[in-house]
């Protein structure tokens, strides 16, 4: 490509340089650009060189070469020489008390007819309030993103009231059988449920090869749902997850009869975990055994239930949580590969047998919880 801007030096010019270049006292920059210069220069006592030459030579990109000739032909051989003055820094649109309005806007509720924020809408806000005369969604987008914000997210939770002296005492119940030392005589077990739709591929899948993503069809075609039992016992880092057609009061009673008598059969007593779901009751034992047999089972039993919108301190939900990323997220046909895929996950998780550790103590919940305890008066 023919070059836009040329470099021809004068005899005089070309002296001055040269008394740059072996002066002493002379800005590197200076220096620099004046070496580019003579070498660019393609008069008959020029260097004649290349940009890509000069670039090799000087350790400089050839951008640097291109603005170094563009300066001394548009604006002469000192602004060539020297470097580019820059542009005052603006005064930014949203700063100060103005971000704090903007973030105070992002967290609050958004306009009626709209399930969210959005950047524009956020922008278009604050010019209506009167906090800027106008602004860009990329300014504004740049706020939540210093303060980590992202409004136009939501995430559903489990939010217990205030004061609530019931999920207090279910979790401190909880938290204290976590700090109980490991004994093989009386296992600690935490149990939970979920459930898998299957879905199977109505066309084969393209697998990934170089360059390319693995690509799957969007129509499938639902086959059913599975149910999930898991036990796990954190102290051991072992887990046991049992497929099942369906979640009913004797299903988990039949799971909880083989956790007694064939996962922990020399277990004097069982320390189970578990969430506050109707199923989970001593109930649906004598719903699926005789009394004898119901009652037996009961008695191998210690049950802490976790309070209601307080699952997570269920450590079975944990390893749920972990199933679902690492071997769930995937379409599976039907439960016999459900019950593979699971059971090869198991088996590596389980020689793993990493005990999970629980740090939060009922210490800890007194103060960063404390809004849920019931307030005494004095």
């Amino acid at each position: 490509m023919k070059k836009k801007y040329i470099v021809r030096l004068t005899e005089d010019e070309r002296d001055y340089l040269d008394g740059i270049i072996h002066t002493g006292k002379v800005a590197a920059h200076k220096r620099l650009h004046a070496e580019i210069l003579l070498k660019a220069d393609i008069s008959e006592s020029g260097g004649k060189w290349q940009d890509g030459q000069i670039s090799e030579a000087f350790g400089i990109s050839t951008r640097t070469v291109e603005r170094v000739r563009e300066r001394l032909v548009q604006e002469g051989l000192e602004p060539a020489l020297n470097r580019a003055k820059r542009e005052p820094a603006r005064s930014r649109v949203i700063d100060g008390e103005k971000e704090a309005h903007l973030i105070a806007l992002a967290c609050g509720d958004a306009p009626e007819g709209y399930s969210r924020w959005t950047l524009r809408m956020l922008g278009e806000h604050m010019v209506e309030l009167g906090h800027v005369e106008s602004v860009s969604h990329e300014t504004i987008r740049r706020a939540p993103k210093k303060n980590e914000l992202k409004p136009w997210q939501k995430k559903e939770w489990c939010i217990p009231t205030s004061e609530n002296a019931d999920f207090v005492c279910a979790m401190e119940d909880v938290l204290g059988v976590y700090k109980r030392t490991y004994d093989e005589t009386h296992p600690l077990i935490c149990m939970d449920e979920s459930s898998k739709q299957h879905i199977d591929e109505v066309r084969q899948p393209i697998a990934a090869k170089p360059g390319t993503v693995e690509k799957y069809d969007t129509e499938y075609e639902r086959n059913g749902v599975s149910n999930m039992f898991m036990f796990f016992n954190p102290l051991e880092g072992k887990r046991h997850v049992e497929v099942t057609d369906q979640r009913t009061a004797v299903d988990w009673a039949q799971q909880i009869k083989d956790l007694v008598d064939v996962k922990y059969p020399h277990a004097k007593r069982i320390t189970l975990v578990m969430d506050n779901l109707n199923t989970h009751t001593g109930a649906s034992l004598y719903k699926a055994f005789v009394p004898e047999e119901a009652r037996r089972i009961l008695d191998r039993l210690e049950i802490h239930y976790t309070p209601k919108h307080g699952s997570w301190l269920n450590m079975a939900e944990i390893e749920l949580s972990i199933l679902s990323r690492q071997c769930l997220d995937q379409r599976i046909p039907d439960q016999d590969t459900l019950k593979k895929e699971i059971a090869a996950w198991q088996e590596k998780r389980n020689a793993l047998a990493q005990p999970m550790e629980w740090r939060f103590t009922n210490e800890d919940a007194r103060i960063k919880l404390k809004k849920l305890y019931p307030t005494l008066k004095e």
